[in-house]
């Protein structure tokens, strides 16, 4: 009686299967976060500057140490400079 489900697999969504983080990768973090930073140098830095800064950092695993992604880094970096550039274009 194998064939009618009778003890075969009791939970069909085991850990096997299905992917345990919600939400994009880290690696999709990362390009999300750098095409916001090279965008906002060209328009709405004040909003896409903190965009590219919280993917970057989320992709990069929310800390300094171990493997970083180019994409991440590049985008922490770029969303930085682009975010103190439209507060200073806003401000001075």
């Amino acid at each position: 009686m194998t064939g009618f489900g009778n003890g075969t697999r009791r939970y069909p969504r085991s850990r096997g299967r299905i992917r345990s983080g919600t939400g994009p990768d880290r690696a999709t973090l990362g390009i999300i976060g750098l095409v916001c930073a090279i965008a906002g140098f060209f328009t709405l830095g004040i909003i896409l500057g903190p965009v590219a800064l919280i993917c970057g950092w989320l992709a990069m695993g929310r800390t300094w140490a171990g493997s970083r992604s180019l994409p991440a880094l590049v985008a922490l970096i770029l969303g930085a400079i682009d975010t103190v550039a439209a507060f200073m274009w806003t401000f001075f």
